[in-house]
């Protein structure tokens, strides 16, 4: 009786899943990650961004990169 409910859940479920995983996998790529530090360092030297929120994003970038295997 439960099953016409279920599997619509279950396939929603299955989907968020599957988007999750993508965007971890895009977010943590090295390659996005070492671009996203080039721009930071440009913005930083455009003054578009202070040294203080360049060195907080820095750390965030350089732990995500230095996480992958």
């Amino acid at each position: 009786m439960t099953a016409p409910i279920k599997a619509p859940v279950n396939g929603t479920l299955w989907v968020a899943r599957k988007v999750e995983e993508a965007a971890n996998r895009e977010l943590n790529d090295p390659a996005t990650l070492r671009q996203t530090l080039h721009e930071l360092e440009q913005q930083l030297l455009s003054g578009q961004i202070s040294e203080e929120d360049y060195d907080a994003a820095e750390t965030d970038l350089l732990v995500r990169l230095k996480a992958q295997p």
